[in-house]
C-alpha cells in the first residue's frame, strides 16, 4: 500500500499509454475527474483521464474525509443527497474497504449566532427530508460525552458519513478502469486543441489525443490552464493543514467541529483534526487580479484567513510560475507533478491544543502524520459546473471550495450525462461560469 501522503515517489498505477483518440478526454484525476469517467464509461463512452502526477495526490486525497448533507448550500444539497446515496453504491461495487461508515456529522455551537445560522440551515434541511435537528446545551453535552466545554448547542445530521478519502479515489479510478477507461498517470495536459472556435482534442506531453469532448477537472490548476485559453475563472488556492492522531480511546464516533478544531473518527482508531477555521492564502497575480470578486466573503469573514506575501515557486498563482507555454514546451504542470504543500506548524500545534481542551479525559494526543492541501476555492464557496460557451465541447467541473470529496459522485455523475447531452437532474444555474461576468451579486455559500 503506497505511503500517505501521496509524492511523485509513488509508483505509477497507471502508466498508458496514451490513445491516439478518445470521444471524451479528462484533465484531472481527482474526484470529480474519477467519477465522471466512471459514469461516462458505464453508458459505453471511451474515456481517457490524464493525470499530470498520480490519482488523487493532492486535495481529493489530503480532506477531511466527510460525506456531509450538513450545512451545504441549498443548491448543492439535493446534490449531495445523490452523492451520498452512490457512495453506497459505489463502495459496493468498488470490491475495496474504503472506510465508508454513516456515524454523523455534528457543528458545535459557541454562540447565539452561530445557533441562528443552524436554525437556517434547518429551514432547508426540511424542505429535503433531511435528519438535521437542533440540540440544546444539556442534549449538546449528552450527545458527545467527556467534552469539557460548554456550548450554546450543536446541529446533527444521523445520515451523514464518513470515508478515507486516501484509499476512496484511488479504488474508484481501478473501478473505473475495470469498466473500460484509459487512466494515465505522469502525463501532464498541456494544451486544448482547437479547431474553428470547438475542442479537437488535448496536447499532453506524450502527443496529441483526438477528442470532440474535453473536461477540465484540474482542481487548484484548472484556473491557469484554462486562462492559457481566455477563460478566467476567479478561482484561487487556499492552503489547509491536516493531522491524523495515533491511535486512541474513542470520543466521539462521527465527526464535529466547533470554531477551534475539526475531528473525525478514522478506520485506524485515530482521529483526523484540522483547524476550525485558518486557511492560508498565498498573495500572487490571481490574488489581485480578482480581488474584487472576493470582497463580500472577506467582509462576511475577515479573519477566515491568513495571508501569505508569496507561494513557493512552481505553485499555481507563484509568481514566477509561467502563464505562457506552447504545446512542444514543457508545462507548469510537469514542473510540479503533485502539489504538496507544508502544513502549517502553528496550525498543528493549535488542533492538537484545542483537542486536547476539549477532551482532557482522552489522554495525550500522539500525531501520526500531518500534511496539506491547496483547495480549490470560488468566491461564492460554490463550485463552477458549467460546459465552455466560448470553446464548444470544453467543460469544467472545477472550484469545489472543499466541498468535494462528499459530493464528488453526484457532480461525476451530472457532468457525465451534461457531456453527453442528457438531462442532469439538477437546476446548474447556480453552478454557472457567467455569474462572475454577467452583473450577478455574489451570494455567498457556507463556508464549511
Amino acid at each position: 500500500m503506497p505511503i500517505f501522503p501521496f509524492s511523485e515517489a509513488d509508483p505509477i498505477q497507471f502508466p498508458g499509454p496514451t490513445p491516439k483518440r478518445s470521444d471524451v478526454v479528462i484533465i484531472g484525476g481527482g474526484v470529480i475527474g474519477v467519477t465522471t469517467a466512471l459514469y461516462l464509461a458505464e453508458k459505453d463512452v471511451q474515456v481517457t483521464l490524464v493525470e499530470k502526477g498520480r490519482i488523487a495526490a493532492e486535495q481529493s486525497s489530503r480532506n477531511w474525509g466527510w460525506i456531509r448533507k450538513q450545512g451545504r448550500d441549498a443548491d448543492e444539497l439535493p446534490i449531495v443527497i445523490e452523492a451520498c446515496r452512490l457512495w453506497r453504491q459505489l463502495a459496493g461495487e468498488c470490491g475495496e474497504d474504503i472506510g465508508l461508515a454513516q456515524t454523523g456529522v455534528t457543528y458545535l455551537g459557541n454562540s447565539a449566532s452561530d445557533m441562528r445560522r443552524f436554525e437556517d440551515f434547518i429551514k432547508i434541511a426540511r424542505v429535503h427530508d433531511v435528519d438535521t435537528r437542533l440540540m440544546s446545551s444539556a442534549e449538546t453535552a449528552g450527545f458527545i460525552a467527556g467534552m469539557a466545554c460548554k456550548f450554546h448547542g450543536a446541529m446533527t445530521t444521523p445520515s451523514d458519513m464518513r470515508a478515507e478519502p486516501w484509499l476512496a479515489v484511488p479504488a474508484l479510478a481501478r473501478l473505473a478502469a475495470r469498466k473500460g477507461v484509459t487512466i494515465v498517470e505522469n502525463c501532464a495536459a498541456r494544451t486544448l486543441d482547437i479547431s474553428a472556435g470547438r475542442v479537437s482534442g488535448v496536447w499532453t506531453e506524450a502527443g496529441l489525443i483526438e477528442a470532440s469532448n474535453v473536461l477540465v477537472a484540474g482542481g487548484a490548476w484548472s484556473s491557469l490552464l484554462l486562462r492559457k485559453h481566455d477563460i478566467s475563472i476567479p478561482q484561487l488556492s487556499v492552503r489547509s493543514t491536516v493531522a491524523a492522531t495515533e491511535p486512541m480511546p474513542e470520543v466521539h464516533a462521527g465527526a464535529g467541529v466547533d470554531d477551534h478544531v475539526a475531528f473525525r473518527r478514522r478506520q485506524d482508531g485515530g482521529y483526523t483534526l484540522a483547524p476550525g477555521g485558518g486557511s492560508a492564502l498565498y498573495i500572487g497575480p490571481d490574488a489581485f487580479r480578482h480581488a474584487i470578486k472576493y470582497l463580500p466573503a472577506l467582509f462576511d469573514n475577515p479573519f477566515g484567513l491568513r495571508y501569505l506575501p508569496a507561494a513557493p515557486s512552481g505553485y499555481p498563482d507563484a509568481w514566477s510560475t509561467p502563464r505562457d507555454w506552447t504545446a512542444e514546451t514543457i508545462s507548469p504542470f510537469e514542473r510540479m507533478r503533485v502539489l504538496n504543500p507544508a502544513p502549517s506548524q502553528t496550525g498543528l500545534r493549535s488542533v492538537v491544543r484545542e483537542f486536547q481542551r476539549l477532551f482532557p479525559s482522552a489522554g495525550p494526543v500522539r500525531l501520526k502524520t500531518s500534511w496539506a492541501g491547496m483547495i480549490d476555492a470560488m468566491p461564492d464557496v460554490v463550485p463552477v459546473v458549467d460546459r465552455a460557451r466560448s470553446i464548444d465541447g470544453l467543460f469544467i467541473a472545477t472550484g469545489m471550495s472543499g466541498h468535494g470529496f462528499g459530493i464528488g459522485p453526484g457532480i461525476g455523475r451530472i457532468v457525465a450525462d451534461l457531456i453527453q447531452g442528457n438531462a442532469v437532474g439538477h437546476n446548474l444555474s447556480r453552478f454557472r461560469l457567467s455569474r462572475f461576468s454577467d452583473g450577478s451579486p455574489i451570494r455567498l455559500g457556507p463556508a464549511l
